[in-house]
C-alpha cells in the first residue's frame, strides 16, 4: 500500500447543498391527510393487480421505525396494525410537489446551478449565493428548510460539502440520521468522517458488486481506497479505480452548469407484468406493443434504430430454479423506425432465445440511432407495401399526438395479456391520479 498526502492545492472549494425530500411519496400522502409527516405511520403501496400484492414504493419514517417496513416489501408482509394507513402512488401529485420545492430553491441560486437529481433530490451549486442570505451555509440551509416545511409541509433533509460529492455521502451518512437533518463534510474532514467507513456500499456510486470486489483487493474501508497508488489502483479497477480513488478524497470536480450531451442515445421501455406470463401468446402481444411503442417514440425524434435488444425477465419462482434473473439479447438490424418491421424482430429474437420459462419482466432498448432521412426500400420486399406502412405509422402518430395514446389502438392491444390500454395513464410505472385516498 501506497500512503500519500493530497493537498488539495488544485481543487476548488465550493458550497454546496444535496437536498432530499424526506420519504417523499409518504411525506406528500401523509401532507394531503393533515398528518405529520415525520409521525404517521403510512406506507406507498403499488396496485397490488401490477405485483401481486403490491410493493412498498415508500414508508414514512415511522413506519420503518416503529412497525420495521422497509421499501419493496409486499403488502402480504406488511405487519398487522390498525395504526398503518396504506396509500396507492399518485405520481401527478408528487411530480407537482416536486415542483413547488424546486421553484424554492431557485430563490436561493441561480437556475443554471440547481440540477433536480431525482423526483425527491435536488444538487444546488450555492458558492457564489449562500451570502446573501445568511452568516453561514448552514443557516441557510436552514432557511430553506423552513420555507419548504411552511410551503409545502416536506421535511428536507440537506448535506453540505465543498464539493458535490461530499455534499451527497454528507447527506446519505450524516444528514439523515440527525436530528437537525443536516450535515456538513469539508475536505478536513474527510480523514475523520470518510476514511473509517467499512461498510463501503452504504457509500454513494459503490454497489455492492463493486464492494465485494475492493474486499477482494484486501480494501476495506474507504481509507485504503484513498492509500492505493492511483497509477496501480486504475491498472487494476479501469476508469471506475480512478473514480473510487478521487471518492475516497471528496474530489469531484462537476460544474452543475455543463450541458451535458450523452455520446450515445437509445430509446427504451420496460415493464413489470401485472402477474406471472406463462403463454406465448400473451408475452408477444406485449413484445408487440412494446415494440410499437417505442417505434413511435424514435419516429417522433426523426430516428431510426441499427440495433435492437430485447430483455426478459424471470418470475421470482423461475428465477430460483433458473439460477439466474433471465436474458438479455441484442440484433444489429438494417436501420428501420417502421412499427411492423420492429414488432416482427422483436417477436422474432423472442422466440429464438425463449425456452417456456414464467416471465414477470420485459425490456425494449433501441440503439445505435440514425437520422431519418426517408424510407430506406428493401429488395426483399414489395416498395408499394413499405411506402403504405410508412403513411400507416404516420396518421396512427398525428391522431396519437392530438388525441392522446389510446385514441387510436391496434387489434393485439384488446386481445388477452395486453397491458398498453392499462399502461397508458401511468406515471412512472404508477397511477397518476390526483384523487383523494
Amino acid at each position: 500500500m501506497v500512503v500519500s498526502e493530497y493537498t488539495y492545492q488544485y481543487e476548488s472549494k465550493g458550497v454546496y447543498f444535496v437536498i432530499d425530500s424526506k420519504s417523499f411519496y409518504a411525506s406528500v400522502e401523509s401532507v394531503k391527510r393533515g398528518l405529520n409527516p415525520l409521525k404517521s405511520i403510512l406506507v406507498v403501496m403499488s396496485e397490488a393487480a401490477n405485483t401481486n400484492g403490491g410493493l412498498v414504493l415508500a414508508a414514512s419514517p415511522s413506519a420503518k421505525r416503529i412497525l420495521g417496513i422497509t421499501n419493496v416489501m409486499r403488502q402480504r408482509e406488511l405487519p398487522k396494525d390498525t395504526r398503518l394507513i396504506i396509500a396507492h402512488p399518485r405520481m401527478n401529485l408528487y411530480i407537482q410537489e416536486n415542483i413547488k420545492i424546486n421553484q424554492i430553491f431557485r430563490d436561493f441560486t441561480t437556475e443554471e446551478k440547481l440540477l433536480p437529481y431525482s423526483i425527491d433530490e435536488s444538487i444546488l451549486d450555492m458558492t457564489d449565493t449562500w451570502s446573501f442570505f445568511d452568516k453561514t451555509p448552514e443557516l441557510v440551509a436552514r432557511q430553506i428548510q423552513t420555507r419548504v416545511r411552511q410551503e409545502t409541509g416536506i421535511y428536507l433533509t440537506i448535506g453540505i460539502g465543498d464539493s458535490p460529492v461530499l455534499a451527497k455521502i454528507a447527506l446519505d451518512i450524516e444528514a439523515k440520521h440527525s436530528p437537525s437533518l443536516m450535515g456538513t463534510w469539508h475536505f478536513e474532514d474527510v480523514p475523520q468522517k470518510l476514511w473509517p467507513i467499512t461498510k463501503l456500499d452504504d457509500i454513494w456510486s459503490i454497489g455492492a458488486r463493486t464492494a465485494k470486489k475492493l474486499n477482494a483487493m484486501n480494501i476495506f474501508k474507504m481509507g485504503d481506497i484513498a492509500h492505493q497508488d492511483p497509477y496501480q489502483f486504475r491498472s487494476k479497477m479501469g476508469l471506475v479505480g480512478e473514480q473510487l480513488y478521487a471518492l475516497s478524497w471528496g474530489i469531484d470536480r462537476t460544474d452543475l452548469t455543463d450541458e451535458l450531451k450523452p455520446k450515445s442515445k437509445s430509446y427504451s421501455n420496460s415493464q413489470v407484468l401485472p402477474r406471472d406470463y406463462k403463454r406465448r401468446e400473451e408475452i408477444e402481444v406485449v413484445i408487440r406493443e412494446m415494440a410499437d411503442q417505442v417505434a413511435t417514440r424514435i419516429r417522433a425524434h426523426q430516428k431510426q434504430t441499427s440495433l435492437v435488444s430485447l430483455f426478459i425477465g424471470y418470475s421470482f419462482e423461475e428465477c430460483q430454479i433458473q439460477g439466474h434473473h433471465g436474458f438479455r439479447k441484442q440484433l444489429r438490424i438494417d436501420p428501420t423506425n417502421d412499427s411492423r418491421t420492429l414488432m416482427k424482430i422483436m417477436v422474432d429474437l423472442f422466440e429464438q432465445h425463449w425456452q417456456g420459462e414464467v416471465i414477470r419482466n420485459i425490456g425494449i432498448d433501441y440503439g445505435d440511432l440514425i437520422d431519418d432521412v426517408g424510407v430506406q426500400l428493401d429488395l426483399f420486399q414489395q416498395p408499394a407495401r413499405q411506402i403504405k406502412d410508412n403513411k400507416i405509422n404516420q396518421v396512427i402518430d398525428d391522431i396519437r399526438k392530438k388525441y392522446g395514446t389510446t385514441a387510436i389502438m391496434r387489434a393485439m392491444s384488446y386481445s388477452d395479456g395486453a397491458t398498453a390500454i392499462n399502461r397508458a395513464n401511468l406515471v412512472g410505472g404508477h397511477n397518476g391520479g390526483n384523487s383523494y385516498e
